[in-house]
């Protein structure tokens, strides 16, 4: 009997080839776009699982919210000194670990370079965060003064990776040593939140021992905490005790004589190693984190594809049905139940959905390594094992035969004999059977136009991100890291100056805030008579700063050279004169949210105002500042953050960034500038970028997600318009004698062939009225989730559904006019 059905199965496949064609090749695509899907989520939620002890080990995150204004931010940093009083007051932890602080700089022959992902740890380090280790063990960094090294990183340096017992020259926060390296630890695979290539301990008290705000504020965020839980500790009890203990650690700060703690807007919990790549904070990180969110709506969008892949089965099986309907009269005649003859279309589903599987299964194997270097994942393909797909390849085969089969296994099966077999009719035209038809067709095109709509909008907004005013003039500006070294401090002026004087160069000015880079710094002031605080973002800038980034002052003046504006302090701190800078007060530049925040009805009435801005106790604890200028708003992060409400304050000894105004071509600037800084600072890494670049860079992942739904979008239509041509191909061959009378009584090519393209396109038209209110919604909140965006205006849901009806009516064009200019005397010679 099964193989009767095998070969019975095998023979309609074979005498159908259109008909094949577009189930297997549908089929193949639907099933390709889940398994690719499958194993970029499966990619996803495997980050962080292959490290040691992974479900003990966990991060110690700050989740941030203003409670003057509301503003949130959450961070995977924690402060220094959370780490100590983790320890402190839970014995549940096993070991605990920090790693942070400045860039480590590589001192190799002459020549000084940055090291990617290099970083400080403290001594529990390997014991927290137990990497596999190639050269030495877990005690590798036991010791200040040490390094380990990845595997990529050795071999980089010396050529290989025998390299215990060698000493590497380091810098670090101003202070050059040798450090000896006594491990080499297997490189970070891709799945892993962290980045890590060089691992130098360092002892941070001494290293920091002019800078106790480092070591002790709750409100310095510069660095990461892990912590390994004993076996058996649920994080959860942990967690809950998480209030009482900020209670017990955070001290209490007195500010324009009110109480201020750091902790009444700081939440901190413990987060699972494997959790933070899909978290809340999840790209406030070493790596960019992804979204819960994004790998559904992908997987739902798979998994649409291959419904329509499926609709494609029923809608062609039921209309074919008046080819079968003989063979199952026949069947039922010579005594075949209805449970059998279940069994066997069943099994012809199942059977094109095995052929699919392998079709698609190639198509995997093809595109898996381009796919996987579009999402810059190492995405592998395994059959068996933990990670093996052979038993969900199998599940989608069962199911997708089920889905696609069972609808056509209860129409077939229900045929009577005696309305088949008699005067040779068949029951092809059951009743309902095309309503059915055609509500299947509206459903696909339905998520298809919806695909397209999201594509457009989604491309829009990428557009318009790139595009958008930044509020400052961003061609011909050159970014420049590594200004704020200690080492170059004394000499930073001078450097400054004569990188302005390079040939192609008009301006430059430093910063502690750049083209996203990254850097919050946020603090609180009050206004005379006003007893609340109010947050402000707080940043150092010199006086070249705003004319080299062009932004426009829109109320007073900026900052210039004149003693009154400059309040630089000696380095390391100089409490003497820090009193009196405190004692004469300073000068500072708002931008137009600062004046909005701060309540001012307009720039100018913010003028010649006074702010009180906290500082140590032992320098005063209140400073006075005066609002000399109002500039513009400036985006210095990207569309998907608010303007931050922000007062400049010109500090050069604060500053991380240098920007440079430039004309011309950026190369020979570029080279220039770079032997300026050779001359200047031959310790100090040369890392200079252009704010395109930087903002080309910054708006990756959002490429990725447009081309992503764009290619998408081309399965979703390509699966349709094969199912629409072959249900019109079935439709046209079972009107063949009805179109043979038609123009026998008149009717033109043109009108026959508006007769179908009509009947097939009208199913497109209704489509838009499923596709558009949910295109909206979902458009609607992926927009919401920038500060600016586009609007949702009419035209993408209109374009969409235009091209769909074009696509369709070609689709169908060509064919119907092929059918109506067929001669008639063959239709209706035997009648």
């Amino acid at each position: 009997m099964w193989r009767n059905y095998l070969t019975v199965g095998l023979r309609a496949l074979a005498k159908n080839r259109t008909y094949a064609f577009i189930n297997l090749f549908g089929l193949a695509i639907g099933l390709a776009a889940c398994l690719l899907i499958l194993l970029y989520v499966q990619y996803e939620r495997s980050y962080d699982r292959w490290l040691p002890d992974s479900d003990r080990t966990y991060q110690l995150q700050v989740y941030y919210q203003s409670k003057t204004n509301g503003d949130k931010y959450d961070n995977q940093g924690a402060p220094y000194v959370t780490k100590a009083a983790l320890l402190k007051d839970f014995p549940q932890i096993e070991s605990a670990t920090y790693f942070g602080g400045p860039r480590l700089t590589l001192l190799k022959d002459g020549q000084a370079t940055e090291v990617e992902d290099g970083r400080l740890v403290d001594s529990a380090f390997l014991d927290t965060i137990g990497l596999p280790m190639v050269q030495g063990d877990h005690k590798a960094l036991s010791a200040p003064g040490t390094v380990a090294l990845s595997e990529t990183e050795a071999t980089r340096l010396f050529g290989t990776t025998s390299v215990v017992g060698r000493t590497l020259t380091l810098l670090v926060a101003g202070k050059k040593a040798d450090y000896r390296i006594t491990g080499v630890f297997k490189d970070l695979p891709k799945n892993s939140h962290m980045a890590m290539r060089m691992l130098a301990r360092a002892d941070f008290p001494s290293m920091f021992p002019e800078d106790d705000g480092y070591l002790t504020s709750w409100g310095w965020t510069s660095g990461y905490v892990y912590v390994k839980l004993r076996p058996g500790v649920d994080v959860k009890t942990i967690n809950s005790q998480m209030p009482a203990w900020e209670k017990r650690n955070i001290p209490d700060e007195n500010f324009n004589g009110n109480r201020y703690n750091a902790g009444d807007e700081r939440t901190f919990k413990l987060v699972a190693a494997p959790d933070v790549h899909l978290g809340i904070a999840s790209n406030s990180g070493m790596t960019p984190g992804n979204d819960l969110q994004t790998i559904t709506t992908f997987a739902v969008i798979a998994l649409l594809i291959l419904a329509m892949a499926c609709i494609n089965f029923t809608n062609l099986a039921t209309a074919r049905a008046s080819q079968r309907a003989r063979e199952v009269a026949l069947r039922k005649v010579l005594g075949a139940t209805r449970r059998q003859l279940m069994t066997q279309f069943l099994g012809e589903s199942v059977l094109l959905a095995t052929i699919a599987m392998l079709l698609a299964l190639a198509v995997v194997e093809i595109v898996l390594p381009w796919f996987g270097n579009f999402l810059d994942a190492d995405l592998e393909l395994h059959y068996f094992g933990q990670d093996g797909l052979i038993l969900p390849m199998i599940a989608l085969v069962l199911l997708v035969g089920a889905a696609g089969g069972l609808y056509p296994a209860f129409y077939l099966s229900r045929f009577q004999p005696a309305r088949v077999l008699k005067a040779n009719k068949s029951a092809a035209d059951a009743e309902g059977s095309g309503r059915l038809r055609s509500a299947l067709v509206v459903i696909q095109f339905a998520v298809s136009i919806g695909l397209i709509i999201c594509t457009a909008v989604v491309y829009s907004q990428n557009v318009y991100a790139r595009t958008v005013d930044p509020g400052y003039k961003r061609a011909g500006l050159l970014q420049l890291q590594g200004i704020g070294s200690k080492t170059l401090e004394p000499q930073a002026d001078a450097l400054t100056r004569e990188i302005a004087k390079v040939p192609g160069v008009e301006s430059a000015g430093r910063t502690m805030i750049g083209v996203v880079t990254g850097q919050t710094s946020t603090t609180s002031v009050v206004l005379p008579g006003r007893p609340d605080p109010v947050d402000l973002g707080v940043y150092s800038v010199d006086a070249g700063f705003f004319p080299t980034m062009g932004i426009r002052t829109t109320a007073g003046r900026v900052f210039d050279e004149r003693a009154a504006d400059d309040m630089t302090t000696p380095r390391p701190e100089d409490p003497a004169a820090e009193r009196v800078l405190v004692a004469r007060g300073g000068h500072v530049v708002l931008n137009a949210a600062g004046v909005k925040r701060l309540g001012f009805k307009s720039a100018q009435e913010a003028i010649g105002k006074t702010i009180r801005y906290g500082v140590k106790d032992e320098y005063g604890g209140i400073m006075d500042l005066t609002i000399i200028g109002v500039v513009a708003d400036a985006r210095f992060r990207t569309v998907k953050t608010a303007i931050e409400p922000t007062m400049f304050l010109l500090d050069k000894h604060n500053v991380n960034w240098l920007v440079a105004r430039f004309h011309g071509d950026p190369r020979p600037v570029r080279e220039g500038i770079e032997r300026v800084w050779r001359r200047h600072a031959p310790d100090v890494p040369f890392d200079a970028i252009l704010a395109d670049e930087v903002i080309a860079k910054a708006y990756e992942r959002l490429d990725a997600r447009a081309q992503m739904f764009g290619l998408f979008a081309v399965l979703a239509v390509v699966i349709g318009c094969l199912g629409l041509f072959g249900l019109a191909a079935f439709t046209a061959e079972r009107r063949t004698k009805e179109i043979g009378i038609r123009k026998v009584l008149g009717a033109r090519t043109i009108d026959i062939a508006r007769l179908l393209v009509w009947q097939f396109t009208r199913p497109v038209v209704l489509a838009n009225i499923i596709a558009w209110p949910v295109a909206w919604w979902l458009m609607r909140e992926f927009l919401n989730a920038y500060d600016a965006r586009i609007s949702l205006t009419p035209v993408p849901f209109l374009a969409a559904s235009l091209l769909a009806l074009a696509i369709a009516v070609l689709t169908i064009g060509a064919h119907a006019f092929r059918v109506a200019r067929t001669n008639p005397v063959h239709a209706l010679r035997y009648e």
